[in-house]
């Protein structure tokens, strides 16, 4: 028998493709003292892969090239040298996409408890990462409060469907999906039992949020990014929070508009990239009226930014959004209040 391997051959441009990963065979690794013998049974295939194959700093290091891909998984102990791992242990960690990894002291493994009635694919999924992100994420990052009107994108994924799950079971007063096509939304309201459902593929999803909660958004998980994020950002209710959860969703925004030009600290707090990355302080003033008088949404952009385009507003409402000062703008206001 040989170890299959799934390496990264290259480092991927946009979408990977065959010739990011090649597939190889090794031999199954030997068990020495202090160390155990796994048995890869389920991998994890994960977006946040993606970008550990870019050679850019994160909160791991990124995959080198001709290393094997580093993924989460589950497995079982068939042979033992360490009094941490008996045989037939089923085992979770980073076990990398390959057929049989050593467990040790560098790369420790957890030994899942017996009983659970679980097959590896749950344990996997929603008591895995996919559930500790989704869990930590909500409550922690998201600073979850029992009686928020949560609003989740990607709510028929993997992450989305189990925040939305989460928010309901411990008190939330609303949980909207957003999803695309009618079949996922169905899915979301009826088997994951989120509130509501918007599809973003049909026409004015900021007004169509707006219906669905009237009194403004208190914590959105993002999993995507884009237009999608801009509309949640404005149907913000007061000191809301909101985290962006992948790097990919981050870029993916920032083409589209420059969230740091977006700012309200004692407005809504926001994290961002992955839960890794420091904070980050968006917001938007929100108007009595989100809509031109002749009831058509407008574009938006930073005032003062090239090629920015306003809405037309209702009479009395606030600017839709505003732009931070110039750092040394700031600074020359100060001095002069000093002096």
């Amino acid at each position: 028998m040989a170890n299959r391997q799934v390496l990264l051959a290259q480092r991927p441009i946009g979408v990977i493709d065959a010739t990011t990963t090649s597939l190889v065979e090794t031999p199954i690794p030997v068990c020495g003292p202090g160390e155990a013998l796994i048995k890869v049974g389920t991998l994890s295939i994960d977006p946040t892969i993606r970008g550990w194959m870019n050679d850019a700093p994160g909160y791991l290091p990124p995959i080198g090239v001709g290393e094997v891909v580093r993924s989460s998984g589950v497995g079982e102990v068939v042979e033992s040298q360490s009094p941490y791992y008996k045989v037939g242990d089923k085992v979770f960690g980073f076990t990398n996409w390959q057929e049989w990894v050593i467990a040790n002291d560098e790369n420790k493994l957890s030994v899942l408890p017996t009983g659970m009635g679980l097959d590896l694919a749950t344990v996997m999924n929603v008591i895995g990462v996919t559930g500790v992100t989704a869990f930590f994420g909500l409550t922690e990052i998201g600073q979850f409060k029992a009686g928020d009107v949560v609003v989740v994108s990607g709510a028929a994924g993997a992450t989305g469907s189990t925040v939305g799950q989460i928010a309901k079971a411990h008190g939330a007063a609303k949980v909207v999906g957003i999803a695309g096509g009618p079949e996922k939304c169905a899915e979301v309201v009826e088997k994951f039992g989120f509130d509501e459902c918007l599809d973003y593929r049909e026409p004015h999803l900021t007004r169509r949020l707006r219906t669905a909660c009237p009194n403004g958004v208190d914590l959105y998980f993002d999993n995507v990014g884009g237009e999608i994020l801009d509309a949640v950002l404005t149907n913000v209710a007061m000191r809301a929070r909101g985290l962006v959860r992948s790097d990919l969703a981050v870029q993916q925004h920032r083409e589209a508009v420059r969230t740091d030009q977006y700012v309200d600290a004692d407005r809504a707090s926001w994290s961002h990239g992955g839960f890794y990355h420091p904070r980050l302080h968006v917001a938007l003033r929100r108007g009595p009226d989100r809509a031109g008088d002749d009831g058509a949404e407008r574009n938006v952009g930073p005032r003062g930014a090239p090629g920015a385009r306003t809405r037309t507003r209702a009479r009395g409402a606030e600017p839709v959004v505003h732009r931070r000062k110039p750092r040394q703008d700031v600074g020359r206001c100060r001095r002069h209040r000093e002096a």
